[in-house]
């Protein structure tokens, strides 16, 4: 029997500005209703380190990056539109 993918991902935020507690909030949500005990998020604030943002290519907040599985996936925004989301990480296949 196979063990369950867990995806890890990466959000690059801005201190504690609304647009990167959105997309925490949307992400947290996300992940808690289609990959519950499935997922890791590490959150990176690019105020406190702005070279690792830099030499990953991060140039806006927020900007979630899917490590794990590939394909890497990079998306900037607040992650509102679920399904989009979904599709865009390849999650909409997975079985929750």
């Amino acid at each position: 029997m196979s063990r369950p993918v867990t995806f890890k991902f990466q959000l690059y935020t801005a201190k504690d500005t609304q647009n990167s507690a959105l997309a925490l909030a949307n992400l947290t949500a996300l992940c808690n209703t289609h990959l519950a005990g499935r997922h890791t998020i590490e959150v990176i604030d690019v105020i406190k380190e702005p070279q690792r943002a830099l030499a990953e290519g991060i140039r806006m907040t927020p900007t979630l990056v899917k490590i794990w599985p590939q394909p890497k996936r990079v998306i900037v925004g607040t992650l509102k539109q679920t399904e989009r989301i979904l599709v865009a990480l390849g999650i909409s296949s997975v079985a929750a």
